[in-house]
């Protein structure tokens, strides 16, 4: 009896883990799933912020602002591209990699722009400005070229797979239709040339010996049409005659 407890003891404690490590997993998930909505909607927020401060500001305060929303939709893209093709392509690692080192200094140069934003001096956001742009330019450039080279390569597997596929399906088409490889009958003679034979030619020359023969075998019982059904096979099959006696 005890032992029973025991067990009855041990399977609520391995029920109870398993119900905790179930809602410890679960709000885990969902608290991912609002930091994910959280991040997006910032995101969103920020560029709307940059695109209106881009139209309504001109000078240099609305060149700042351009220059962050292109190096943000930039490098937004060519992560959201090597992400989505890196699962499929293991050789993307090193393009993964060498992107997490660009993304640094993405951040910092956007960081440099975040604060040029808020100086009041507007001489040094001038002054500034060059500089910072050389680098976004850079930074762009080097995040589109890995962008590119990835939708290339995912392009040409494509069609490389579109290719052997298509040659696959030709083949298997030809091996269906293999009658038309095969070779045509000949055609049978026609004309009535010596060596075509008339219904009845020979019944005649045959002479008294197949006469004699004929007579000699005795007559065959009559075949009803109950009898015949009954008959084994199929109907393309000729009907079994009895062997004759001596």
């Amino acid at each position: 009896m005890e032992a029973v407890a025991v067990i009855v003891a041990l399977m609520f404690a391995v029920f109870v883990a398993l119900g905790v490590i179930a809602v410890v997993r679960s709000v885990r998930a969902v608290k991912r799933g609002v930091d994910r909505t959280v991040t997006q909607a910032r995101r969103t927020v920020e560029d709307t912020r940059l695109k209106a401060k881009q139209y309504v500001q001109p000078g240099a305060p609305g060149e700042v602002a351009e220059l962050r929303l292109s190096l943000r939709t930039s490098m937004r893209a060519t992560q959201e591209a090597l992400r989505a093709a890196a699962p499929d392509d293991p050789s993307l690692s090193e393009a993964l990699a060498l992107f997490k080192r660009l993304s640094a200094h993405g951040q910092e140069i956007d960081a440099d722009l975040k604060r040029l934003e808020a100086e009041p001096d507007k001489a040094r956001v001038a002054g500034s400005l060059p500089e910072l742009r050389e680098r976004v330019e850079r930074v762009t450039h080097s995040a589109d070229s890995l962008r590119w080279a990835a939708q290339d390569r995912a392009r040409q597997f494509a069609d490389d797979d579109l290719a052997l596929l298509s040659e696959q399906i030709r083949m298997e088409a030809g091996a269906l239709r293999h009658w038309t490889t095969e070779e045509e009958p000949q055609a049978a003679p026609t004309g009535t040339g010596a060596g075509v034979r008339t219904p009845g030619a020979g019944v005649g020359a045959e002479g008294p010996e197949a006469a004699t023969t004929a007579g000699a075998e005795p007559e065959r019982p009559a075949i009803t049409a109950r009898e015949a059904w009954r008959q084994p096979g199929y109907s393309w099959q000729k009907t079994r005659r009895p062997e004759s006696t001596t």
